[in-house]
């Protein structure tokens, strides 16, 4: 991959995370994954948007599934304290990182 296609890869894939992380996740599901009786479902749907996300910005499924999967643990991990905000961000940018890096090689 040449760089100009690497740097379109990494500002594809920060903007979708972008967009999913705010926009698209809004009040209600920023507040339904932390309590409420449906708590791990709304979790898991907003990593879903995530994988998805993901997937359609690399056009590789199996890429998406992996977000959606390591951005549910790290989303859990924040919601029971473990993690800071900060920190949460830093390990999501980070699993970009990765894929881009899969991809390149």
């Amino acid at each position: 991959m040449d760089i100009v296609t690497v740097a379109t890869l990494a500002l594809m894939l920060l903007a979708a995370h972008w967009v999913a992380d705010y926009p698209l996740q809004g009040e209600f599901l920023a507040t339904a994954k932390f309590k409420g009786p449906l708590r791990a479902y709304h979790l898991v749907a907003h990593a879903g948007i995530h994988g998805g996300a993901v997937a359609l910005v690399t056009g590789n499924v199996w890429l998406g599934l992996i977000e959606w999967a390591l951005h549910t643990a790290i989303d859990e991990a924040k919601v029971k304290g473990k993690t800071s905000f900060a920190t949460d961000q830093a390990l999501h940018l980070i699993c970009k990182a990765a894929y881009i890096a899969f991809l390149a090689a």
